[in-house]
């Protein structure tokens, strides 16, 4: 364990003026994952989008579903 890390913390805290669930997303949220790709096809993608004139994120999600169907379609 690290020591400094206990060095800092207080013995008492005061939430007094604290609000409760101020950072709670709620049971429906919908949390986004980040994907990380390897350069190359993350340069060869922005450039693709790019000529389209769409944002990547949307080049990603029409690859990726038609990729779904495509799969879905073979059974």
């Amino acid at each position: 364990m690290n020591d400094d890390l206990d060095d800092d913390m207080k013995t008492e805290y005061d939430f007094s003026r604290a609000e409760r669930g101020k950072h709670y997303a709620g049971a429906d949220a919908v949390f986004h994952i980040p994907v990380y790709l390897e350069q190359e096809v993350q340069a060869f993608l922005i450039e693709r989008a790019a000529d389209k004139g769409i944002p990547l994120e949307r080049l990603v999600n029409d690859l990726l579903k038609s990729d779904i169907e495509a799969f879905r379609a073979l059974g």
